[in-house]
């Protein structure tokens, strides 16, 4: 084996002859921990559902048939297997039986309904409205008296312009 190997466990050389022998050859040193942390941690579970059904069974020890027993109730729940190729047939006939809708063919892409679609205007503005400019405010301010800063503040409310949702637009 490859210099460093001497340090390794038992199992983390199994795993990097593994990888090996599938035609991994270039990968991260921690793969090698993360692929013995799964393995460590799926013996633990099949041990443990095994030793579950060797008590229900009133037996004192694990033996064969549980751990074959917690294997397999590993892979039914882990894996679930695709419905029998005659019933996707059926399940196809019956699907296929109910024709397409006929299609309105125009000019360019065919689209939905504009109340179907995320891009119709669906929000609100707020225009605000301007006042006129002041003049002559030089000739004016000598004349009147002073206004409160609170008087000159005041605005006309800002006009609303919105758009319905789901309204049609004219084309």
């Amino acid at each position: 084996m490859a210099d460093g190997d001497e340090d390794l466990p038992r199992d983390a050389k199994i795993v990097k002859t593994l990888l090996k022998s599938m035609g991994v050859d270039d990968y991260e040193p921690q793969v090698i921990h993360q692929f013995l942390e799964l393995w460590y941690r799926y013996v633990v579970d099949v041990l443990t559902d095994a030793q579950v059904y060797s008590e229900h069974a009133g037996k004192t020890a694990i033996d064969c048939d549980d751990v074959k027993l917690a294997i397999q109730s590993k892979v039914n729940f882990s894996f679930s297997q695709p419905p029998p190729r005659e019933i996707l047939l059926e399940l196809a006939r019956n699907r296929n039986k109910i024709p397409l809708p006929k299609t309105i063919a125009g000019p360019g892409i065919p689209l939905p309904p504009d109340e179907d679609t995320l891009i119709s205007p669906n929000y609100q503005l707020l225009i605000p409205k301007k006042r006129p400019a002041p003049t002559q405010e030089i000739e004016e301010s000598e004349e009147k008296p002073e206004e409160s800063p609170s008087q000159e503040m005041k605005t006309d409310p800002p006009q609303r312009v919105s758009f319905p949702l789901g309204a049609k637009r004219p084309r």
